[in-house]
């Protein structure tokens, strides 16, 4: 039998990102990273609330015969009340999540993976990542369009294909494993992998260093490398089981912690661990109940309360305006007139005051767009600064598909054409001596005759007087993808 001994660790990163859209979990048979997605559409709370619906595994007994229906289930369980929440509100209306969870039965391990946050197995000295990337990048990489090192450095290396954002076709990809004492496991957000050689990761992972301490290592690493993304990693070390062997007090951190306090979680049981951690998830923490003022009466009350009154009232308008002049220096991509627009402000409207207004509104046709990245742009992309919405612009540019018209061959001028002669041009000599003549004319057809026996001679064969080609090829139809 073995156990896991673990470490979960997350930052926010050096980027612009005011809040952490990453979550984890870490208990001694369930380990969950989710990565958030949507920025002003509440990634952080997709991400924690994926968690909160999947804590309830860790401690349930399940046989390795059922253990991926139970952790698929468990998923796509999420996954629906994702949907219902983010339909709840418009603040939550179009966010997503990447997520990756490993349950352990034993030395059994199943793996479900949706969207780019990774996996990574060490055995011996040996570093495999036993996750596949539902991304664009991987999408080229495995037709062959580019190489690993191309993706490394790829612009759109970003782009996800697959993650949970409430649709019933998101589903997980799923395996099986078997632990052996000595094994070392990473899952992490693409803070790390993005701004990390993967050689450095395996690198720090064949250390001998205890989980906790290869966890800072690999936060540390990321921020040196200057990551603008929050980084998030659980690195577990699969030890013979044993008294005292195994972790036992379960971690959570990310979103999911800092949306229910900085404490670890530690419930006794599975189901008080759900329901502690679901309760801030969801939002149904009880509030604090407020002390009844005592009424003493008279003028002092009134003056009292007419008091926090105004001072309520003037931190109310402080606040709307430092909300309104923090969302004027927001920007977002989205659509305006069928086009790719660059927007200033945030997607929300308070009320009847619109936070955001047209920047700039590109050239980019939105139909022009493949079906994924357009229903991105529809739902809007947040950027961190101008700078960062001109980029994603650059993106999305050079994913614009031509129209079908413009990428045709047409043959070239003189390529495929025929030359025949003109009758203009036809000549015709004559002496008074044995004179020739020679006439394209049909007068001149078979007549011979002449004063001093001149004569007129036919027009030769065709395929000796012109040279004619086939006729020019039609056109080619394209080889790229385009819109027609």
């Amino acid at each position: 039998m073995v156990a896991l001994r673990y470490a979960a660790r997350s930052h926010l990163g050096l980027g612009t990102k005011s809040r952490n859209e990453d979550s984890a979990y870490a208990g001694p048979e369930l380990l969950v990273l989710c990565d958030g997605m949507g920025g002003h559409a509440a990634g952080d709370v997709a991400s924690s609330l994926v968690v909160g619906e999947l804590v309830h595994l860790d401690g349930e007994s399940h046989g390795a015969d059922d253990m991926s229906v139970v952790l698929e289930q468990a998923m796509m369980d999420a996954n629906d009340r994702l949907a219902e929440v983010a339909e709840e509100s418009d603040t939550t209306h179009g966010m997503g999540t990447t997520c990756i969870a490993m349950m352990r039965s034993g030395s059994k391990l199943a793996v479900a993976n949706i969207g780019d946050s990774r996996a990574y197995l060490r055995r011996g000295t040996r570093v495999t990542q036993i996750t596949k990337d539902h991304s664009f990048v991987q999408q080229l990489l495995d037709e062959g369009r580019i190489g690993e090192e191309e993706a490394l450095h790829h612009p759109q290396r970003s782009l996800v294909t697959r993650v949970f954002t409430g649709r019933p076709d998101d589903r997980p990809d799923l395996s099986m494993r078997e632990l052996r004492a000595g094994d070392r496991l990473l899952i992490c957000s693409d803070g790390l992998t993005d701004y990390v050689a993967e050689s450095t990761v395996a690198e720090l992972l064949r250390s001998e260093d205890p989980p906790g301490k290869v966890a800072d290592q690999l936060i540390s690493i990321a921020l040196r490398a200057s990551t603008r993304d929050n980084v998030t990693v659980i690195v577990a070390d699969v030890v013979d089981a044993g008294e005292g062997t195994g972790t036992t007090e379960p971690q959570v951190v990310g979103a999911a912690s800092e949306r229910r306090g900085t404490q670890l979680l530690a419930p006794q049981t599975p189901a008080e661990k759900a329901a502690a951690l679901s309760r801030t998830v969801h939002g149904t923490d009880p509030a604090p109940e407020l002390a009844e003022e005592s009424d003493r009466g008279g003028l002092a009350t009134w003056l009292r309360r007419s008091l926090v009154g105004l001072a309520i009232l003037a931190v109310v308008s402080v606040g709307a305006w430092a909300t309104y002049d923090w969302s004027q220096r927001q920007y977002f991509v989205g659509e305006a007139n069928g086009h790719v627009t660059i927007f200033r402000g945030v997607s929300q409207d308070l009320g009847p005051f619109v936070l955001s207004s047209p920047e700039e509104e590109t050239d980019i046709e939105l139909e022009l767009l493949p079906a994924h990245y357009r229903n991105r742009v529809i739902n809007t992309l947040t950027a961190d600064d101008r700078a960062d919405a001109d980029r994603i612009v650059e993106e999305l540019r050079s994913l614009a598909l031509p129209r079908c018209e413009d990428v045709i061959q047409l043959p070239l001028p003189g390529d495929g054409t025929a030359t025949t002669a003109d009758p203009d041009t036809a000549t015709s000599t004559a002496g008074p001596d044995d004179a020739s003549a020679t006439s394209l004319g049909p007068d001149a057809a078979g007549a011979t005759g002449g004063p001093d026996a001149a004569t007129s001679t036919q027009t030769p064969p065709a395929d000796d007087a012109a040279t004619t080609t086939a006729p020019a090829p039609a056109p080619t139809p394209p080889t790229v993808d385009c819109v027609p």
